[in-house]
């Protein structure tokens, strides 16, 4: 019977009749933009606070040869490494139409900040978990591959942040997160069976990046900063400090520059 729904019919070997190229060479005509590359370790901010915290402090730039209608690039120094930094393309259908046009503009590393809730019971809130694999529980993945429970991850990549991540003073985990297109439709059934399959976390754009990566051969990697859970006491949605987060960035950053992926 699946096969008869839309979301399990695509043609997934069949070439698409509008591709990232088109749209990103219709920005540079429109808006006179020269052909540049963007940087090639990209940063997507899901939140988009951290952002604009390094506008506000001059530590992030306008980048100006980015080209796409729907977000502003900035960009900051890492280590000598020029890095980009896009804001806000929560959810995977938006982070992957705005991957699809930094893969082609020349980024070659792009990495997903977003903040999760915890699956586990055993999770501590607040902590890191790298994306090993993700639940498919959206739809963006299902264009790029056939249908299964879960995509994995590039798993040098992955291993290489967490690695990256070891000295922040938060705990580091890496496995299984679910990818959810409806937040506000996580059931306690849901979060109970996703837990005893082993997921650890829930967010909303990691199986659709994860399936863009291996549909595309891009590098792709997702920290999911943990800050809430509907059992957990403390205070929810704390991420800490623009600073602190500054410092999550900054190590997976370092992570592929010093660790080439």
């Amino acid at each position: 019977m699946d096969k008869h729904f839309p979301l399990f019919r695509h043609r997934l070997a069949s070439p698409s009749a509008f591709r990232p190229e088109a749209l990103v060479e219709a920005v540079r005509a429109e808006r006179g933009i020269e052909t540049a590359s963007v940087p090639e370790i990209c940063v997507l901010d899901f939140d988009g606070d951290l952002t604009d915290w390094l506008v506000k402090t001059g530590m992030a730039h306008p980048y100006p040869a980015w080209a796409c209608f729907h977000t502003t690039m900035y960009s900051f120094e890492i280590d000598g490494t020029e890095c980009g930094i896009v804001a806000r393309t929560i959810g995977g259908p938006y982070a992957v139409l705005v991957a699809e046009q930094l893969y082609v503009s020349g980024a070659r590393v792009l990495l997903g900040l977003t903040s999760a809730g915890r699956v586990s019971p055993a999770l501590p809130v607040p902590s890191l978990v790298v994306a090993t694999s993700a639940i498919r529980d959206e739809g963006t993945s299902y264009h790029y591959l056939p249908a299964a429970d879960y995509v994995a991850a590039p798993n040098k990549l992955a291993a290489s942040l967490y690695k990256g991540l070891q000295a922040l003073g938060l705990p580091v985990s890496q496995g299984l997160v679910w990818t959810t297109d409806a937040p506000y439709r996580e059931t306690a059934e849901e979060l109970r069976e996703h837990a005893a399959n082993g997921a650890l976390a829930v967010e909303m754009q990691a199986a659709s990046l994860f399936a863009f990566a291996q549909g595309r051969h891009a590098n792709v990697g997702v920290v999911a900063h943990v800050t809430n859970a509907i059992d957990h006491t403390g205070e929810p949605f704390d991420k800490g400090s623009d600073e602190h987060g500054w410092h999550i960035v900054r190590a997976m950053c370092r992570a592929c520059i010093h660790t080439p992926v």
